[in-house]
C-alpha cells in the first residue's frame, strides 16, 4: 500500500521513483519575514506590518514584489514603501509591466492595462478618458502617469533589485530554475516563473521563497515557500517568519 500511495505522489507531483528530496534545514543568517504580494492592497500591508512589529520585531522583512494593479491602493503601497528604507523591496512581474508602459506604452500598453495597470494609474489620479486613437490616449495617460509618479518614484521601481539571499534563504518574486545556481538566473524566471521550478527540487541545499502563484494558503514544500494568497481579492495578506530551523506564517484577516 505505501509503495502505491508514492508511485500516486510521484504521478501527480512529476516526481520519479528516484528524484531526490528536499532535507535541507532552514537556516538564514538572521530572522527574516517575507511578505506575498500585495498588489494594491495598502490596508492589508499596512495591518501586516503593524502585526510584524508586534510579534516579530526583530525579523528583517523582504517583500516579494508585485506592489501595484488589480488593488485599489498602488500609490499609497509604493509612498508607504518608498518611505521605508528599512524594509527590503524586490521587483515583481506587474512592478515590470509598469516600467514596460512607461517606457513605450503603444507596445506595452494594452497588457499591463488588462493586467491591472488601470487600477494603478485610477490611484494616480490618472484615467484613458479623452479623444484620439488608443495609442494616444495611451501616451497621454503614461505622460501623466509620468508626472505623478515622479522622477523619483519611476527611479525607485527601476531600482528594485530581482533576489535577495539570508544563509540559503533566496527571496525571488516568482520562481528559480533549479537546474542554475543563483547568480545565473535569468530575469524573467525570477519575474514570471519556470517550468521546472514545481517539479523539480535544487540539489544545492537553498530553500526558495517567492510569490507570484496564488495559493489558498501559504505552502512550505521540498524547498520552496509559498506566499501569495491573493491579497487583492481574498483580504489575506501573507508573511513567512523565518528563522533557523523554524517557519510559520502570519496573516491579515479573512476575506471580505
Amino acid at each position: 500500500m505505501r509503495g502505491f500511495i508514492l508511485s500516486l505522489r510521484n504521478r501527480l507531483t512529476g516526481r520519479t521513483a528516484t528524484a531526490p528530496e528536499f532535507d535541507a534545514p532552514l537556516a538564514p543568517e538572521a530572522p527574516i519575514a517575507v511578505i506575498g504580494d500585495v498588489h494594491g492592497r495598502d490596508d492589508l500591508l499596512g495591518q501586516l506590518l503593524d502585526q510584524l512589529a508586534d510579534e516579530a520585531p526583530e525579523y528583517k522583512i523582504v517583500l516579494v514584489g508585485d506592489y501595484v494593479d488589480r488593488g485599489e491602493q498602488s500609490r499609497a503601497v509604493i509612498e508607504r514603501l518608498r518611505a521605508r528604507p528599512d524594509l527590503i523591496c524586490l521587483k515583481g512581474n506587474h512592478e515590470a509591466m509598469c516600467l514596460a508602459f512607461l517606457d513605450d506604452p503603444e507596445k506595452h500598453g494594452t497588457r499591463w492595462l488588462r493586467n491591472g495597470g488601470l487600477q494603478t494609474l485610477a490611484s494616480f489620479g490618472v484615467g484613458l478618458s479623452g479623444q484620439g486613437t488608443d495609442v494616444e490616449r495611451m501616451t497621454a495617460a503614461r505622460d501623466a502617469f509620468v508626472e505623478a509618479l515622479g522622477a523619483e518614484g519611476r527611479a525607485w521601481m527601476a531600482a528594485l533589485p530581482l533576489q535577495w539571499r539570508s544563509g540559503n534563504i533566496v527571496v525571488v518574486h516568482a520562481a528559480a530554475d533549479p537546474a542554475q545556481p543563483l547568480q545565473l538566473q535569468a530575469e524573467r524566471t525570477l519575474l514570471w516563473g519556470h517550468p521546472d521550478f514545481e517539479n523539480r527540487v535544487r540539489e544545492d541545499g537553498i530553500w526558495i521563497a517567492h510569490g507570484h502563484v496564488i495559493h489558498d494558503r501559504p505552502v512550505a514544500d521540498q524547498g520552496r515557500i509559498a506566499t501569495d494568497t491573493g491579497a487583492y481579492a481574498s483580504g489575506r495578506l501573507t508573511a513567512a517568519l523565518i528563522a533557523p530551523g523554524e517557519l510559520r506564517f502570519v496573516q491579515t484577516g479573512a476575506v471580505r
